[in-house]
């Protein structure tokens, strides 16, 4: 009788992880497929009424119609993003619990380094959801009516919301803030708009100038998007990425965030996490450069 050779054990191991690796993704794909069945929290790591406020909402109202369960945003402003950011990376990697992030969070990397968390080490991209301008204001009655030679003192808030109230109300002089919460107070009178941040003239503030017409190459706008824990399943992040996608590239969505001064963003997750490293790549130069400090 001939015997049937004994197969190596090298050849052995590799069909015991083949087929673990066929069973887990399985498991995983099943998962995503039963996503979500009960509420996921996005928390926001900003004051309410801010631009991430803001998109937060709209985004969780669109993805709980798409999803059938509810998404119900949770704000917990405090310590410039870190509170809320910290509480989402410690949070359940199971999809049901997400964090709102912005390019605060790139610049903190390099700004405030012995905070608990890392981005890169701590949480998954998931989207982009949209970008804007800044726009500078002062109160009406500040008598100057251009950017440059001005001493600034930095007051620090919670959030923009409670920044923008005080200007408005004259207590501050001064802000930056994004022109799609900004530039009704601007139209209304409230404030007096010096400049925008982009690189052409904003379509909904198309009278006030760019701050690059005063400093050549001046760019900043505010991006805004969603990540979630480490460890979070691919399946489930992939699915979230393609629900979002859809409702940013939706042509009534567009529309109505083009007349509020934001442009949808789309990406993979790979290709956001990509833009997320670049992004905080960017800002510490910058950082180093000016030798900016956290607020104490």
């Amino acid at each position: 009788m001939l015997g049937t050779p004994a197969a190596p054990a090298s050849f052995v191991r590799t069909c015991i992880l083949a087929v673990c690796a066929i069973a887990a993704w399985c498991a995983d794909v099943a998962l995503a497929q039963d996503y979500p069945n009960r509420a996921v929290k996005i928390i926001v790591p900003f004051a309410a009424g801010g631009p991430a406020d803001v998109y937060a909402r709209f985004l969780a109202q669109r993805l709980q119609e798409a999803l059938g369960q509810p998404f119900v945003v949770d704000d917990r402003p405090g310590g410039g993003s870190v509170v809320g950011t910290d509480a989402a990376a410690k949070s359940a990697p199971d999809g049901y619990t997400l964090l709102l992030m912005s390019n605060t969070h790139t610049v903190n990397e390099s700004l405030m380094p012995n905070k608990p968390f890392a981005l890169t080490r701590d949480f998954v991209p998931v989207a982009p959801i949209n970008y804007s301008d800044l726009v500078m204001v002062v109160h009406p009655s500040v008598a100057f009516k251009a950017m440059a030679g001005v001493d600034i003192v930095h007051v620090p808030y919670r959030g923009s919301s409670g920044a923008r109230t005080d200007i408005i109300g004259g207590q501050v002089q001064m802000m930056f803030d994004a022109v799609t919460t900004m530039s009704e107070h601007v139209k209304a009178g409230q404030v007096r708009a010096l400049g925008t941040s982009g690189k052409t003239r904003s379509t909904v503030l198309p009278d006030v100038p760019t701050v690059a017409e005063t400093v050549p190459g001046y760019e900043a706008t505010i991006w805004l998007g969603i990540v979630a824990p480490k460890g979070t399943p691919p399946a489930i992040v992939t699915r979230l990425n393609a629900e979002i996608t859809k409702i940013v590239r939706r042509p009534d969505v567009r529309r109505d965030w083009a007349a509020q001064g934001a442009v949808a963003m789309t990406m993979t997750p790979d290709e956001f996490g990509k833009y997320i490293s670049d992004d905080i790549v960017k800002w510490e130069r910058i950082v180093k450069i000016s030798g900016a400090k956290p607020d104490q």
